[in-house]
């Protein structure tokens, strides 16, 4: 599979041959002679140069990503061989992180096409300038919301709601009734349940800060995490360390309410060891509780394979990438025509009344709401 492929491989490839050629010909591999040297390195660039000719020379389109990125592997391979191509999979850290070294290298681009920028970065992306405008035909079969640049610097590709989850059997033992909205999180009885992420260190934790924002308001969301603060709340630098460590699914977890996504609950019953009727977990989606993450792909300035780039956009939009999207990575493709999985159509629903603020508001008020929520609830 190409797109695994990097000079590392051909390296030791190169350095497989000599060893072969040496042993297999019988030659003292101690005190090889000079010209015994020169036979051999002339058959190793002979093979090496036959291997490139077979099909490893085809041109390189690079997709820098996050770690989270997630695709069939025949699907790749279909790409790159319905393109003569070799697909390479950059992967840098989390979306900010990524996005930060794309922007740093914006003058010498690592890579042609960028996938992972969401809207809560997509005003610095923009205003870093490091896309090309590109009206991918697949545009057509994505709803108007979803599109947030009008330049089509970035186009967009998968979307999920971030919100609460709860442990439906730790609530039953217990004779209580789960969490409704983002409230209730402040009742005498809910002290010690949640486990929410750093927003300075988390996805899913700086969009659930959004959501707060979205709800309460630019100030008064600080009222709610100074309650949260004082009924208990847990706080982790990631998505994993609260899910799979202190929520109450993970082995030795406390903590029944975890900020995670709506899809999370398919998830469950997916991945479980032994079949589920029932998804153990669910979402909180009530009206202005969740916040829509909007996932973008675009194409960045300086690549030398542009037509390659806009096809590997299109790949990417296109119904077959699409159609993998909820069960390779756990999101809503952005392409509204494409049917869903049954166990995503069972067990998880689309937030109707999502917290939606623009790139340029999140742009603004970031680094503010992010210092004062840091002041409120860490200090």
């Amino acid at each position: 599979m190409r797109y695994h492929y990097d000079i590392g491989y051909n390296n030791n490839v190169l350095s497989i041959i000599c060893h072969v050629v040496y042993a297999t010909i019988g030659f003292n591999l101690e005190k090889p002679t000079m010209k015994l040297k020169i036979v051999v390195l002339s058959l190793c660039l002979l093979s090496l140069a036959a291997t490139a000719f077979t099909g490893e020379n085809r041109p390189v389109v690079t997709l820098m990503t996050h770690d989270s990125f997630s695709a069939d592997k025949a699907l790749l391979e279909r790409f790159e061989n319905q393109h003569g191509v070799t697909l390479r999979i950059l992967k840098i850290g989390d979306a900010g992180a990524a996005l930060n070294q794309a922007i740093l290298s914006k003058n010498n681009p690592l890579a042609d096409v960028f996938y992972g920028v969401d809207n809560t970065f997509m005003s610095r992306a923009l205003k870093a300038d490091i896309f090309i405008p590109y009206a991918s035909p697949y545009l057509e079969n994505i709803p108007d919301h979803l599109k947030l640049d009008s330049q089509n610097r970035l186009l967009p590709v998968d979307f999920g709601d971030v919100c609460l989850n709860y442990d439906k059997k730790w609530f039953i033992e217990k004779g209580m009734q789960p969490p409704h909205g983002l409230e209730d999180l402040l009742k005498p009885e809910f002290k010690s349940l949640t486990v929410v992420q750093n927003p300075a260190t988390s996805s899913p934790g700086m969009a659930f800060l959004l959501a707060t924002v979205g709800r309460f308001g630019s100030d008064g969301h600080l009222k709610f995490w100074k309650a949260l603060r004082e009924n208990d709340v847990y706080v982790t630098s990631g998505w994993s360390e609260a899910y799979y460590g202190q929520f109450t699914r993970a082995k030795g977890g406390t903590r029944p309410i975890v900020v995670s996504y709506a899809s999370s609950p398919p998830a469950e019953v997916y991945y479980s060891e032994t079949k589920l009727d029932d998804s153990p977990t669910a979402a909180v989606l009530s009206p202005l509780s969740t916040f829509r993450q909007i996932e973008f792909v675009g194409i960045l300035k300086g690549t030398r394979q542009q037509d390659l780039a806009a096809r590997l956009v299109d790949f990417l939009l296109g119904p077959d990438f699409q159609k993998g999207i909820p069960l390779n990575m756990w999101v809503f493709p952005a392409d509204a025509s494409v049917p869903l999985p049954e166990i995503f159509k069972k067990y998880t629903k689309i937030a109707e009344t999502p917290v939606l603020l623009t790139p340029q508001a999140i742009e603004i008020g970031r680094e503010k709401w992010l210092e004062a929520w840091m002041e409120t609830v860490l200090r």
